[in-house]
C-alpha cells in the first residue's frame, strides 16, 4: 500500500504524516509512505488545499489532518476492496 502526504512541510502536513505512518503502523500494514511537496504535482492531483491524503495514488482527504482514527477507517477500506 502507497500512502503519500501532499504539503509543503509544513507542521499540518508533518502531523497528517505521523498520524498516517502510526494509523498504518497499527494496524499492521506493508506500506510505503511519501511526503509530497511538489506544488505542481499538487496541482495535477486537483489539490488545492493542503495537507491531503492519497492512499494507492487516490486522493482521500485535502485541506486538513485527520485524526489518525480516520485515517485508519480509509486505510481498512481500502484494504477491504483489494
Amino acid at each position: 500500500m502507497k500512502i503519500e502526504i501532499l504539503g509543503t512541510g509544513c507542521a499540518k502536513c508533518n502531523m497528517l504524516e505521523a498520524a498516517a505512518r502510526s494509523a498504518a503502523e497499527k494496524l499492521g500494514l506493508n506500506y510505503e509512505i511519501e511526503h509530497i511537496k511538489d506544488i505542481n504535482e499538487f496541482m495535477k492531483r486537483g489539490v488545492m488545499f493542503t495537507p491531503a491524503l492519497a492512499i494507492d495514488g487516490k486522493v482521500v482527504a485535502a485541506g486538513k489532518v485527520l485524526p489518525e482514527a480516520e485515517i485508519a477507517q480509509l486505510l481498512t477500506n481500502v484494504m477491504a476492496q483489494r
